[in-house]
């Protein structure tokens, strides 16, 4: 497993690599721009070139992902910002797919209570625009960034609570390939799935295959949590020091199925993010997961630690993919994300005459188990290293 982590930006764009070095990560995740702003930021595709050639070279930061703007909400009624998340999107994946980027992570959003059914058409229409109107890199041997759908720690309507949530979306947009997952540790815990023994993650696992296959799980945010179990809050916390707790994360990351899925932490450190000694925690929580699996350690299978945990963080384990992307354009040109705005009214028209129930059966619909306090739920994964042609991007 790759052992990574979210960079902050300044400086040249190739500069996040040479962070990345200085954590000691095996792979790096960036803004795309600024996380709070509407406004992309503009890379020539020289510059995205630069970034994508160096990030093949590399001897160390062998994955490269990114993150969308948190401003994006696809599942909300306003047109408006209906509008402008997608041309925002439209931004995003055109800058992920010009440097090489493994897959772009993506909060799809809030319904705000109008609910799944309700949001799934809007969702499934701006994602199949976007992913069509973004700029591909100019060369042609390498595939499209996809868009990494996150699941969220479950407050204020927000889409994606549930492992089900998550396929219910696939399901709208068709199971396009170029749509997978990423899952948060944190988002998972705080939304009452409870993977801190040995069968609690075998079942997430499971569980994961069954509803849309490991093959779509690009990568996880492997976050701790500031948050108790189940509390519906996104507040993540350094590896080790939180509620879940070193041996709670082990018992998930250690599972041979994640083997080959990236693990990036996106944790405050003392409050610039994560630091070489979170990484460093984190892969020793690896190891801790490995021995476990092999016999080697003490198996916590038969402690609910979503039982015993409280408001007081536990304490730390102390110790010391990958794909890039197909045409650079450049970072945000204004041209796709108008032709995206327009399409998303055509598209949204169209799917609107078609029952989302019949595309993207939601959770009344499905046979499947839920995710929420009893997980029940795995193969590798979009995100999944794979031989590098130098250095994987």
């Amino acid at each position: 497993m790759l052992i990574g982590a979210h960079v902050r930006g300044g400086g040249p764009l190739t500069a996040r690599l040479d962070r990345g070095v200085e954590l000691g990560a095996d792979a790096v995740q960036i803004f795309t721009q600024s996380p709070r702003a509407w406004k992309p930021t503009q890379y020539a595709p020289d510059v995205l070139a630069a970034y994508r050639d160096a990030a093949r070279a590399h001897e160390t930061v062998r994955a490269t992902f990114a993150h969308a703007t948190y401003l994006i909400n696809l599942a909300g009624t306003d047109d408006a910002l209906l509008a402008k998340s997608l041309e925002c999107l439209v931004a995003n994946l055109s800058v992920a797919r010009g440097m090489g980027a493994s897959g772009l992570v993506l909060h799809v959003g809030s319904h705000h209570g109008t609910g799944l059914d309700d949001a799934l058409p809007r969702i499934a229409s701006a994602l199949s625009v976007a992913l069509d109107q973004a700029d591909d890199p100019e060369e042609d041997d390498l595939p499209a960034c996809p868009i990494l759908l996150e699941n969220a720690a479950g407050g204020g309507g927000t889409v994606g609570r549930t492992l089900e949530e998550l396929e219910c979306v696939l399901d709208a947009v068709g199971r396009d390939e170029r749509v997978g997952v990423c899952i948060d540790t944190q988002h998972l815990w705080a939304s009452g799935v409870d993977y801190s023994t040995i069968a609690g993650a075998d079942a997430v696992i499971e569980e994961v295959e069954a509803r849309f296959g490991l093959t779509r799980l690009g990568c996880l945010h492997l976050n701790d949590s500031k948050v108790p179990f189940g509390s519906n809050r996104d507040r993540h916390e350094n590896p080790g020091d939180g509620s879940i707790g070193s041996d709670g994360l082990a018992a998930f990351i250690g599972h041979p199925a994640l083997a080959r899925v990236p693990a990036l932490l996106e944790v405050p450190g003392v409050g610039d993010g994560p630091r070489a000694e979170d990484v460093a925690a984190a892969r020793s929580i690896l190891a801790r997961g490995e021995a476990m699996r092999s016999g080697g350690a003490a198996r916590p299978g038969s402690t609910n630690r979503a039982a015993t945990a409280s408001k007081q963080p536990t304490k730390r384990t102390t110790t010391a993919a990958t794909r890039p992307a197909k045409r650079a354009g450049g970072a945000a040109k204004a041209t796709p994300a108008k032709r995206a705005t327009t399409a998303l009214k055509s598209t949204t028209t169209k799917r609107a005459t078609a029952s989302p129930a019949s595309t993207a059966p939601t959770s009344t619909t499905k046979s499947k188990p839920t995710t929420r306090s009893k997980p029940t739920a795995g193969r590798p994964a979009m995100g999944a290293t794979s031989p590098r042609r130098k250095a994987g991007s």
